[in-house]
């Protein structure tokens, strides 16, 4: 494709439970098309590819269960009601999902990769603080542990299932294809599945827990930085950003590093007919500025707008 083209190549990389091989075969190509002088990368994700799994949201373990599908579109209030019923909570549990439903086996044999977000958020959580792990200590069934989290409080707690870039039950290996010098922060994602996916946060994610916060290795805040400006703006071409010198575009953020803090995601019903999108906001954005005008500031908007569509590569400052 790059030889026809005559473009650069891109793909998106995940490390995958069990097939590290996968990984290792990527690595092998990437440096090979290196070698050749192929403008080839591999998109690493700043954290594990998840679902969020809500009552609000598209799916949970029992979205297929006959029960909650007899009730899934009532208001979150009136549902959480029937839910608390003992008699209704007894029948739920003791039924079977559609067996051809792509979530269908993370309701009988995942719990174990199963966990309670938490606010703050836990992207990297402990193994020990699993559903199954949790469920074995408090002697319940995983399931029913389930059940109880998803109908406490509100009803608008979250339960993250972290689908890949968590073998081991951490992000050591990630370390390792985030250091990679053939790969790029960045996945194909974007805008998709907005009902249990939320990565617009990865950004923070990565400022704040692998620079400051993760109890393992960590990562180094400039070598960081450039991963998510200069880095990314090279690989796609925009060479009049991502870094901050005369006659470049200012897009900047300035940021108080000890008060950066991922806030718990939120639905909000703003998509047309009045569909839900998954948004998360944060703590220590003291400005953003877009080509130089203060667009956010403490994370409010400023009401100024002067983004405008991008077509195209764009040249280095003369």
């Amino acid at each position: 494709m790059m030889v026809v083209s005559g473009r650069p190549l891109s793909f998106s990389f995940v490390d995958v439970e069990g097939r590290e091989h996968l990984w290792e075969l990527a690595d092998r190509r990437l440096r090979a098309a290196a070698e050749q002088g192929r403008p080839l990368l591999a998109q690493v994700q700043g954290r594990s590819v998840g679902m969020l799994l809500s009552l609000q949201g598209s799916v949970h373990p029992f979205v297929t269960r006959p029960s909650y599908k007899a009730i899934a579109d009532l208001p979150l209030p009136r549902k959480l009601e029937i839910m608390r019923d003992p008699e209704f909570k007894a029948k739920l549990l003791t039924e079977d999902g559609e067996e051809d439903h792509p979530f269908a086996e993370l309701a009988k044999k995942s719990w174990h990769r199963l966990f309670e977000l938490g606010d703050p958020p836990q992207y990297e959580p402990d193994p020990s603080t699993s559903i199954a792990a949790r469920a074995a200590a408090l002697a319940v069934d995983s399931q029913d542990l389930v059940y109880d989290i998803l109908t406490s409080g509100d009803g608008t707690g979250y339960l993250y299932f972290p689908s890949y870039n968590f073998a081991g039950g951490n992000y050591d290996r990630l370390l390792l294809m985030l250091r990679h010098p053939h790969t790029v922060s960045g996945l194909s994602d974007g805008g998709a599945h907005v009902g249990v996916i939320c990565d617009a946060s990865v950004t923070t994610f990565m400022l704040s827990h692998w620079c400051r916060d993760r109890q393992r290795e960590r990562l180094d805040l400039v070598e960081t930085v450039v991963r998510q400006t200069s880095a990314p703006a090279r690989a796609v071409g925009l060479l009049d950003r991502g870094v901050i010198a005369p006659g470049y575009r200012a897009d900047i953020n300035l940021i108080d590093f000890d008060r950066l803090q991922l806030h718990s995601p939120r639905f909000v019903y703003d998509l047309p007919k009045g569909e839900r999108r998954l948004l998360q906001g944060a703590d220590g954005y003291v400005a953003t500025m877009v080509a130089g005008e203060v667009i956010y500031c403490e994370g409010e908007p400023t009401g100024a707008l002067p983004g405008k569509l991008v077509r195209g590569s764009q040249p280095a400052p003369a």
